[in-house]
């Protein structure tokens, strides 16, 4: 039986992260419904449900990939900052944080050595502050 499923499956998507995301919609979609009692949820959760199992099964891999690729920018753009504040923020007491005044990168300088010259390793820049 698993032979056959590999076989069925070979050349086809597969579940990547936009397909995962969709159902994760999906089951939200339908578990609210439960309480709401609306059925356009119940229905969009269904849709979501049919797109996802249309992405996992479909053929047509390049395309598929690019939507995914698409996504993951997309989720990177939102996720990004706040996975680099909480880093700062974990970081706070042994670090300290600054950007570069002409090309705006965040630079982590070690606390408590004073006032340092701070260079930025993507412009060049040389700038002093006080840590």
């Amino acid at each position: 039986m698993r032979e056959k499923f590999y076989r069925f499956m070979a050349g086809r998507n597969g579940v990547d992260e936009l397909a995962r995301f969709v159902s994760y919609v999906a089951l939200g979609l339908i578990v609210l419904n439960l309480f709401l009692r609306l059925g356009v949820l119940w229905l969009l959760g269904l849709l979501a449900l049919a797109y996802s199992y249309f992405r996992m099964f479909s053929k047509n891999v390049y395309r598929r990939r690019e939507e995914n690729g698409r996504f993951l920018q997309w989720q990177y753009r939102v996720t990004g900052g706040v996975k680099n504040w909480l880093d700062r923020w974990r970081q706070r007491r042994e670090f300290a944080f600054f950007r570069c005044p002409s090309c705006r990168v965040m630079l982590r300088v070690p606390r408590g050595k004073g006032k340092i010259l701070i260079t930025c390793r993507k412009c060049g820049n040389a700038f002093e502050k006080k840590t």
